[in-house]
């Protein structure tokens, strides 16, 4: 490296409170896999991440944003180091750099010491392949000391800026074990505060943007199955909706004209909560009706001590009954939560409908839902709630030991 680069590395700024209650760090890697990769554990960790493939896009993330860290893919065959680093020293970085790379390569190694001789706060290197607690171990001095508090952000804010996304966790066929579908979950990913679950930002009953944000729902769920048919096979999809929502007609109308043609459609479910199927259940089986010819069905979510209200009906318009997860985990060691389900499972077999079990997080919890008759079962077991491209990369065949 040239002289430039040492004066530059002697005087570099060194700024102090930088660190964020959210960190922030950038994925540089030749190998677009190896990015997807890292930035999917760092997100796990809480991290917002960003991707970069060359030095000229380094160069770029550094004048847009201030990552906290930088976790560098050492390879032959990748980002040019001398250039890496140098683009550091010029833009000043006063951030963590983490080399990641093989055991024992040299080249792991020299840039780690030319890295330390230019100033940069090099962490020890990370060695491949690594577990998910090394990593987190080298950069645990960037992770907050306390939880995040809730952003005050509407969703109206998110719907302009483009900050929503439809995250998806897998339904498994509890017999075979084999997923038989996946349900979209809303999440917002804001700039500064990452990933933020949907209790901090859906809106009130009546509030107008919720309308806005069911129709954002639904047009990118049927993105996202155009997406996954493309790369690996159709998944049949299932959205939270509000029953309000349903209750205007041009709406469904709207909703119906909306589901793909394409052959290989298998049917779109909407899970309504139990609390608004059970008090708007006549409104519902008129919708039901119109929908079921486009291939939509209703289904209940969160159904638990309330499941009386459904007794004694002549017919339901729901083609699935969900218990909620409080009955479900842990059902295998309490009688009461095994009561409820039973009763959960009876009343859908009796009204033709299929039942689910939401929660399963372990063995003894799918061991419980499979002796109940549960059809299909969702939960940590499986998988957790996932953004779309890692959910399309994401084996087609889940088994007991393949969650996230």
């Amino acid at each position: 490296m040239n002289d430039d680069i040492v004066e530059l590395a002697g005087r570099r700024p060194k700024t102090f409170g930088r660190r964020k209650v959210t960190p922030r760090a950038c994925v540089a890697d030749g190998k677009r896999h190896l990015r997807a990769f890292l930035a999917e554990v760092l997100e796990d960790f809480g991290f917002v991440t960003s991707e970069c493939a060359s030095a000229d896009e380094l160069k770029t993330v550094l004048a847009g944003e201030l990552p906290d860290l930088i976790l560098f893919g050492v390879a032959a065959d990748g980002i040019e180091p001398g250039t890496f680093l140098e683009t550091l020293v010029r833009e000043a970085f006063d951030g963590k750099v983490l080399t990641v790379g093989a055991r024992e390569s040299i080249i792991v190694k020299a840039v780690q010491q030319v890295g330390e001789e230019y100033g940069l706060a090099m962490l020890p290197p990370l060695t491949t392949p690594f577990a998910a607690e090394t990593l987190r171990d080298r950069i645990a001095m960037l992770l907050p000391d306390e939880p995040a508090p809730s952003p005050a952000v509407h969703v109206g804010e998110a719907l302009h800026a483009g900050w929503l996304e439809l995250w998806y966790q897998p339904k498994i066929d509890a017999r075979t074990l084999i997923r038989c579908g996946a349900e979209a979950l809303v999440r917002m990913r804001h700039p500064t505060w990452g990933v933020v679950p949907p209790a901090y930002f859906i809106p009130e009953e009546h509030d107008p943007h919720l309308r806005d944000l069911s129709e954002f729902v639904i047009e990118r769920a049927v993105q996202d199955w155009h997406y996954l048919l493309e790369r690996q096979s159709p998944v049949d999809l299932s959205i939270n909706l509000p029953a309000s929502y349903l209750k205007e007609p041009q709406a469904v109308r709207d909703l119906c004209r909306r589901v793909p043609t394409h052959p290989a459609f298998g049917g779109l479910t909407i899970e309504i909560t139990s609390e608004e199927a059970i008090r708007d259940l006549d409104l519902l089986t008129e919708i039901s009706r119109e929908m079921r010819l486009h291939n939509i069905g209703l289904s209940i979510d969160n159904l638990g001590a309330n499941w009386p209200s459904l007794m004694d009906l002549g017919r339901i318009p729901f083609i699935k009954l969900k218990a909620d997860r409080h009955f479900v985990t842990g059902s295998a060691n309490d009688r009461l939560k095994r009561t409820v389900c039973r009763h959960i499972v009876e009343l859908a077999q009796g009204y033709g409908a299929r039942s689910a079990a939401e929660g399963v997080e372990s063995r003894a919890d799918l061991v419980a839902a499979n002796e109940l008759g549960f059809d299909h079962v969702q939960g940590f077991l499986f998988g957790k709630p996932m953004p779309l491209k890692k959910f399309a990369r994401s084996t087609l065949t889940r088994t007991v030991m393949g969650g996230e």
